[in-house]
């Protein structure tokens, strides 16, 4: 029988992975930066390189020279790593690349703070997905950075679950029950544009991944409400309130040294298996307003060798 570090009642499994968790956990931004001569094509080194971040971290920064508007940066980057399987938002282009900036009138864009210039606070894309449409992965490219602010702040999601199982079990049983946080219907003029969606924070893909669906958020989100949740299975810890679960992990999003701070500069871009991320407000310089492509895949980075 397989070991699972996921497992709750698998302490040895999960000691073992923890401790090679820590061990390899990345402590500055710079730990995850690979230098790139393009990314359109990489070199052997380079995919190498950037599979070792995203092995032991959950993502990776490439450096590489500014193209301008290329579109076709992160599509042929992605598809390097093994993703190809890209979702088509309501935000997306044709291509299934967003382009974010700062947009203003009549659009349904206005809807959603990654066209503003406001904070987006702790967050995975895509957490109002449906459960077959699960957002794997995400890549940032950056095309113009603000002229000031739009930070990000960076967790692998991994780290997030090891820091709160090591709190508590329960806290990790809570935020796995099926209908653990709901994202209500989006509505427009009347028009339902997006159903609710119901499902876990944390879950275990079939291939056994760890995954994450999660907003701070407080308005639009509903958590299950149970202040004293009892176990459900007999098989797993005692499950928590998703109350204290959720509290526990504000507090550690706010307090561990884990989280990596940066601003993405005009040909960097992050990849990863949808960490936890939130970005800063920000200030657009009106003769060049930042811009970033976003692509967002069904895949998680696939770690084999450069065909």
């Amino acid at each position: 029988m397989s070991s699972n570090p996921f497992d709750l009642t698998d302490d040895s499994a999960y000691g073992r992975w923890r401790d090679a968790k820590l061990l390899h956990a990345p402590r500055t931004l710079a730990d995850l930066v690979i230098e790139v001569r393009d990314p359109r094509h990489l070199t052997k080194v380079e995919h190498a390189a950037l599979l070792s971040r995203c092995r032991t971290a959950n993502m990776a920064i490439y450096a590489g020279p500014d193209l301008g508007e290329d579109r076709t940066v992160p599509r042929l980057f992605g598809e390097q790593l093994g993703l190809r399987r890209l979702d088509h938002n309501p935000g997306a282009d044709e291509d299934d690349i967003t382009a974010l900036q700062v947009v203003t009138g009549d659009n349904a864009r206005t809807d959603f703070i990654p066209y503003t210039n406001r904070p987006l606070h702790w967050h995975t894309d895509g957490y109002y997905n449906p459960p077959e449409r699960q957002i794997r992965s995400l890549l940032l490219h950056c095309v113009r950075a603000a002229n000031e602010g739009g930070a990000n702040a960076l967790l692998d999601h991994e780290l997030a679950y090891l820091l709160l199982r090591d709190k508590d079990p329960g806290y990790i049983a809570a935020l796995s029950t099926p209908d653990a946080m709901t994202i209500p219907a989006h509505v427009r003029d009347g028009q339902e544009l997006r159903p609710a969606s119901i499902g876990p924070i944390f879950s275990v893909t079939p291939d056994g991944h760890l995954h994450l669906r999660y907003t701070a958020r407080v308005r639009h989100v509903v958590w299950r409400n149970d202040p004293a949740v009892s176990a459900e299975r007999s098989d797993c810890a005692p499950v928590a309130s998703i109350q204290a679960a959720i509290a526990a992990l504000v507090q550690i999003l706010a307090t561990t040294p884990y989280v990596l701070h940066g601003t993405l500069a005009p040909g960097q871009g992050l990849v990863g298996n949808n960490i936890l991320h939130d970005r800063t407000n920000f200030i657009d310089d009106p003769a060049a307003p930042r811009l970033l492509y976003r692509a967002r895949y069904y895949d998680r980075i696939v770690d084999t060798d450069l065909g």
